[in-house]
């Protein structure tokens, strides 16, 4: 007999797909962690045993803990502790009132409810100034009560860096909460209607004009159809269901989002809801519900789905049964690829996760637990969906998630220092970095303010910029190490602009460097992630530094163009000891006062990000309505314009001044992003993160920045393609029509072979073969370049 041949096997068992996710994407229950921001605090619940790890995040927050009994007793031997403050830190904080914030009126009524007394507190108090990022205090409770923990800081002051940062607790629950029943967060107020839709199932409800609707996900990754109708549509036999269709074309939009485009409406374009938060940002709005055609063609016949659910659900309402429906579909992950294909993956929601809508009519309501365990539409795990109903009578602000890293617990969106200000002024705002900033203003247009800003003065809201306190013996080794710029260089009162790269030259973030002291450095960029990543090399090298962050503590005011430093000059006092407006250097700062000596404190920098003569104001939130009004009252007569994102997107580009996402990302070097003299290489003797291969970059560059002149109206966009005949050579980042220059212009990266001023190409529209756009290659700043006007 011949030998048989057998297949070479790979020995043992299959092993399991390898997924990275986040910490918090886990649905393991008893495992919580609750963020409390600096300057903020929360109440939880304690049940004997449970296991509390609290993490000082940042380095240098102390932490003042209240234990109570469930009868409101103050007792911190319920952590097997003595106390040791009096949590003057807390009361300090909530004695500041209104000023105090929603966070804290939230915890002062919790407290009132828990009927806890801080005037008879014996608190603990962990950690100190000099703590150390990263550092832990474990506790056990010993008892069921309540725990109160704060990050006490008052307001800061802007040229201090005693910014308040967060605390981080970790409980491992030693009874996990009832699946079903008090896995949930709190909810955001007293709801009228608490109602659980179980996995593969679909509940109806009423809900009236005016009430909210809360939408949770209780474990993550499940998703769920909506579907709602007018009552007294109902009521006269017209069965007119929300319609997407209708909803995306009056919006504008693939689905609403909470802001100018967030209502939904029906096919007679009545708004039946609108979206005031959303803690996802990822849904569908194209798809049907599921059906049972959907199944019955993939080979899963008699599935249970979510349309025929829907039937049930709505048959009280006399609602005729339909054999698919079209619903929203929260938590959907879908998108429709280059090719035109719907496609799907895991949803983003985690636990938790929700979106609230709010009621623009008396409306009857569906909502499903989707059954689909055929694809990767619920993470491969069915779970439940719980819905909450409040009064309209509550208050809930306009908001979307926004997470820094993928394991950050999400921040709603905030208003600024300034808000109250701006919204008297536009309703036009969108949603940027996690903060409402203006689009454009009513009164105005972006074409007036625009001008505004080259002839006379404009003030503009630029609190979204990431600040950290970079201080400690080792601030300006840290900062040498990160950045591109010799910080060696940098003078006590000076600032300086530049880039932050990885290893391998790719541009993290850019920024700017303020030196406040020997050892005291504050930087300015545009990411969250820039700050984590210096305390990540800080911690690598082991330096003695902090990183803190305190850009809720700063918040910053722009005020720009040739009359800017006569506003200026009327609005701030400074002491003997510091520069006046006048005498402020460009790239400089200055320490001072609204109005004289007892006004609202500021620090005030000769920057801007306009291509004209400018200044930035830095004040702590508190103080933001005060700045805002000098600034207003004194540049009435000088032509001041509030000016919004539109029209500050048109004079950064025509002065060649470069945006993340649009202009450079990680792939993109400062040679290749226009910011080469960041980088001096000859001049600066130490080594810092990225310098080799920024040498190999530069002497072997593949791409060069430019900018564009193209002899067309029609509008060019970014990521249009750049093409020398049949071949792409580049790609626009940034476009503008100039009003100064009368031209469409754009700032564009290009291969080198084509990169010289003057070379013709032609801007690919269509699908870039079909349609072109005559362009020439320019010097990259079409206003200024050599921004006499700023340091004018």
């Amino acid at each position: 007999m011949l030998d048989q041949a057998y297949p070479t096997v790979i020995p043992g068992p299959p092993r399991p797909s390898r997924i990275l996710t986040p910490q918090n994407l886990s649905r393991h229950h008893g495992q919580e962690r609750h963020v409390i921001p600096g300057g903020g605090a929360a109440i939880l619940q304690l049940m004997p045993g449970d296991r509390l790890t609290l993490i000082n995040d940042e380095g240098g927050q102390p932490a003042e803990i209240v234990a109570a009994a469930a009868d409101g007793r103050i007792d911190a031997a319920i952590l097997g502790q003595a106390p040791n403050s009096t949590a003057e830190g807390l009361k300090a904080m909530l004695a500041l009132g209104d000023a105090a914030g929603e966070g804290l009126a939230r915890l002062r009524r919790g407290l009132a409810a828990r009927q806890i007394d801080l005037a008879k507190a014996g608190a603990l108090r962990v950690f100190a100034p000099d703590t150390q990022p990263g550092a832990r205090a474990e506790f056990t409770a010993l008892d069921g009560g309540w725990l109160v923990i704060a990050a006490p800081g008052l307001p800061m002051a802007p040229e201090a860096q005693d910014t308040a940062t967060p605390l981080t607790l970790l409980i491992q629950r030693a009874k996990p909460r009832t699946v079903g029943h008090y896995d949930l967060p709190d909810p955001l107020a007293d709801p009228i209607l608490d109602l659980r839709v179980k996995s593969a199932t679909a509940e109806s409800y009423f809900v009236k004009a005016g009430d909210y609707i809360q939408i949770l996900d209780v474990d993550g990754r499940q998703c769920t159809d909506f579907q709602c109708f007018d009552a007294r549509k109902l009521e006269k036999g017209l069965q007119h269901a929300l319609d997407v269709t209708t909803s995306r074309t009056l919006m504008g939009h693939a689905y609403s989002m909470p802001g100018l485009h967030s209502k939904y409406f029906d096919q007679d374009w009545l708004p039946l809801v609108e979206v005031v938060q959303d803690t996802v940002g990822r849904h569908d709005a194209f798809a049907m519900a599921c059906s049972s055609k959907y199944y019955d063609d993939i080979g899963y016949p008699g599935h249970v789905n979510c349309s025929d659910n829907f039937n049930t659900a709505l048959a009280p309402y006399g609602v005729s049964p339909r054999p698919g429906w079209m619903a929203v579909n929260l938590f959907f992950n879908t998108n429709i690829d280059a090719h035109g294909v719907l496609v799907s993956d895991e949803p983003w929601s985690r636990p938790g996760d929700y979106v609230l809508f709010r009621a623009l009519t008396d409306i009857v309501c569906v909502n499903s637990a989707c059954p689909d365990d055929t694809s990767p539409a619920n993470g491969w795990y069915l779970s439940d969906i719980h819905v909450r109903t409040y009064s309209g009578a509550q208050k809930f602000s306009r908001a979307i998630a926004h997470r820094p890293t993928p394991a950050s617990e999400p921040r709603m969106t905030k208003e600024t220092a300034f808000h109250s200000r701006i919204s008297e002024r536009t309703r036009y705002l969108e949603e940027y970095r996690g903060y409402w900033l203006p689009h454009v203003y009513s009164q105005n247009g972006a074409i007036e303010e625009y001008w505004a800003c080259r002839q006379a003065a404009v003030v503009m809201d630029l609190s979204p910029l990431r600040k950290f306190e970079v201080t400690g013996p080792d601030a300006e080794a840290l900062m040498q190490w990160c950045v591109t710029r010799d910080m060696k260089k940098l003078s006590q009162g000076q600032v300086v602009y530049t880039a932050m790269c990885y290893d391998h030259g790719g541009m993290l973030d850019d920024g700017t460097v303020f030196r406040l002291g020997k050892d005291q450095f504050r930087w300015i960029g545009g990411d969250d992630y820039s700050g984590i990543w210096l305390r990540e090399q800080a911690e690598k090298l082991g330096l003695n530094v902090m990183v803190r962050s305190s850009t809720d503590q700063l918040h910053n005011l722009a005020v720009q163009g040739p009359n800017s430093r006569e506003i200026m000059k009327r609005v701030i006092w400074t002491a003997p000891h510091q520069p006046t407006i006048e005498e402020l250097g460009w790239f400089r700062f200055t320490v001072g006062r609204i109005g004289g000596p007892a006004g609202a404190p500021v620090m005030v920098s000769r920057t801007g990000y306009t291509g004209e003569l400018g200044f930035e104001i830095f004040c702590h939130p508190k103080d933001g309505s005060t700045v805002y009004d000098a600034v207003w009252e004194n540049g009435q007569d000088l032509g001041l314009k509030p000016m919004g994102l539109a029209a500050l997107d048109m004079v950064r580009i025509e002065a060649g001044l470069i945006f993340a996402g649009y202009d450079f990302s990680d792939q993109t070097d400062p040679f290749e992003a226009g910011i080469g003299f960041t980088v001096p290489l000859k001049s600066k003797t130490d080594d810092f993160i990225g310098r080799d291969a920024l040498i190999r970059r530069k002497e072997h560059p593949s791409r060069k920045f430019v900018g564009l002149e193209i002899d067309s109206n029609v509008d060019v966009g970014h990521g249009d393609c750049l093409h020398v005949g049949r071949a792409q050579v580049g790609e626009v980042t940034s476009s503008m029509r100039s009003p100064l220059l009368g031209k469409n212009i754009a700032l564009a990266r290009v291969d080198v072979a084509h990169a010289e001023v003057g070379t013709a190409l032609e801007v690919g529209k269509l699908d870039g073969q079909q349609k072109r756009l005559p362009a020439v290659i320019v010097p990259l700043s079409a206003y200024d370049p050599k921004k006499t006007r700023p340091q004018g």
